[in-house]
């Protein structure tokens, strides 16, 4: 699957699990388990409860995603 064929939601950090693992919840309520994706890893890019992320979802499974981008 391409990169272009995600769906992006927007979202806060509900819940943060160990790993680098995150529980979403988006804007229209739902709650979508995502990990950290590569870049924010590699920058260092801090994520805590409560902040504000964009989360890329498969529209195979909109349970699972990456978060691409922390919001200032």
């Amino acid at each position: 699957m391409a990169s272009d064929d995600l769906i992006e939601i927007e979202g806060t950090i509900k819940e943060v699990f160990p790993g680098g693992n995150f529980l979403v919840q988006t804007e229209a309520g739902t709650d979508v388990h995502a990990h950290l994706a590569g870049k924010l890893r590699r920058y260092r890019i801090r994520v805590v409860l409560g902040d504000r992320v964009t989360v890329a979802v498969s529209p195979y499974d909109l349970t699972k995603g990456r978060i691409v981008y922390r919001h200032k």
